[in-house]
């Protein structure tokens, strides 16, 4: 049971994800929230007629008996959630009373307001199923936006004051940072109950992850009324994709040459761990973060280095290795759930040449795309692996405890590693040519379709690294 504190609240508006970020809370011992408890059309949740033994009209009639029947009635601590347009009678108690906590959530007012409209226009509040998504384009009106945003915005600001005034701190989370398991079990910590969560919660599907662009009919016009640019980054998908750590363990190094290799999962074969093993005293493996400071140690002047690879290549590679595979270190589990839920075309058991030829490949690739699409942006129950994570998370991950000195890129792998080599003084061993994929190589199918998904899936990848159209490498 928490200390400091009898209830919470979770300051949030309409589409800022107040609903997902309620179901991680939920999974949480130790703590339960209410819904919207004093929405003055219902209470806690449409359809709803008590709460906590509390009528709607007992509630109107005074909410502060509401909140006391939560503390009284709750196994752990109790909340809800507030809205700008929640019944106003109850927000002095709890903006001043320090035994309640705050939680504001927060999200870009112009990503809100077009899942507001899309809402709206689709009838779909909430998405529990991919299958039932609807989707549809809205037409931004500059006037309308205003008044969308004008009471959040002064409701936003008299908040702060108040807190400031009184002098409490309250727990900011964004819209983005839901997904982080880590800053959901930061909650837990906040309000002091014991209970932690190892995966957030798969209950609510993403509903709208397209960049901004693809959901306004009138984009450019929206752009200019906004005061041109694209200052509030409306070509961006918002990010669901869980943050990374540094998997020390993976690193691979030389035992006497200066270098390391951080690796991003499938961004590159086993080429590397051969070439390494070139240099005298063959390779070093399986590091702690104790073990390698000493390597680091021992080793000065060393170079690490990592390698990014174009995003379709790699998540080719990915598909193949995990996927498409059967053996003992392909992803069995997920490889069922993707056949029978996202309908990939792949037989049951190992492929061969009798029951799955390149054009089933090919249209198997293209659903996987559209599946890590809707991983990443955190709509499907299965995990975000990091063979098909973004290269960009990846690397931020990697960059927690060791910033690599390069980052090459696999397509111009033997320039790198020769600069590489050259960097420590050392002459550059031969590297392998590159392994093609099995069954089929990207270069036996790859075309336009095949580049959209691609592109569709990783768009920030595209962009952070400045990749065009995959190429077939030069043979």
């Amino acid at each position: 049971m928490s200390k400091r504190f009898d209830y919470f609240v979770i300051f949030a508006e309409m589409r800022t994800g107040s609903n997902f970020l309620e179901a991680n809370i939920n999974e949480i011992d130790g703590l339960t929230c209410y819904g919207e408890a004093f929405n003055p059309y219902f209470i806690g949740y449409p359809k709803r007629n008590d709460l906590v033994g509390i009528t709607q009209s007992a509630r109107d009639s005074d909410p502060m008996r509401l909140v006391q029947a939560m503390v009284e009635k709750t196994e752990g601590l109790p909340g809800f959630r507030y809205f700008n347009n929640h019944d106003p009678r109850i927000l002095e108690e709890i903006v001043q009373n320090e035994r309640c906590a705050k939680i504001i959530l927060t999200r870009s007012v112009l990503e809100s307001y077009v899942s507001w409209k899309i809402a709206v226009a689709t009838d779909q509040w909430k998405l529990t199923n991919l299958k039932f998504r609807r989707s549809a384009k809205i037409t931004f009106d500059a006037k309308e936006y205003e008044e969308y945003i004008a009471p959040q915005t002064a409701f936003r600001s008299d908040l702060q004051t108040a807190l400031q005034i009184s002098g409490q701190t309250a727990f900011h989370i964004a819209f983005e940072d839901i997904p982080n398991v880590n800053v959901i079990n930061g909650i837990a910590k906040f309000l002091e109950v014991d209970g932690r969560k190892e995966q957030t919660s798969q209950a609510l599907k993403r509903q709208n992850p397209a960049p901004l662009k693809d959901k306004v009919k009138n984009y450019d016009e929206m752009v200019a009324s906004l005061g041109g640019g694209d200052q509030f980054e409306t070509a961006q998908t918002s990010r669901f994709e869980p943050a990374r750590g540094a998997v020390v363990p993976s690193y691979i190094a030389a035992a006497d040459a200066p270098l390391i290799y951080l690796p991003v999962a499938c961004a590159s074969d086993n080429r590397i761990a051969t070439w390494l093993a070139e240099f005298d005293g063959g390779l070093i493996d399986g590091f702690t973060q104790k073990t390698l400071r000493q390597w680091k140690r021992k080793h000065m002047g060393h170079r690490s280095f990592s390698v990014v690879s174009h995003p379709i290549a790699r998540a080719h590679r990915a598909f193949c290795r995990y996927i498409v595979a059967t053996g003992p270190n392909s992803y069995v589990e997920i490889r069922d759930v993707l056949r029978k839920k996202h309908k990939l075309p792949i037989p049951g058991g190992a492929v061969n040449e009798n029951n799955y030829d390149k054009r089933a490949h090919r249209a198997a690739f293209i659903q996987f795309l559209e599946f890590v699409q809707q991983n990443l942006n955190g709509q499907t129950n299965i995990r975000v692996d990091p063979t098909w994570a973004s290269q960009e998370k990846v690397l931020q991950g990697i960059a927690q405890f060791a910033l690599p000195d390069m980052i090459l890129r696999a397509e111009t792998l033997e320039t790198g590693l020769a600069q590489l080599a050259e960097q420590v003084g050392m002459e550059c061993p031969m590297i392998s040519d590159v392994e093609k994929d099995a069954p089929y190589d990207l270069s036996d199918f790859y075309d336009s379709d095949v580049e959209a998904a691609g592109r569709q899936a990783y768009q920030r990848d595209y962009m952070m690294f400045g990749y065009k159209a995959w190429d077939k490498p030069a043979a």
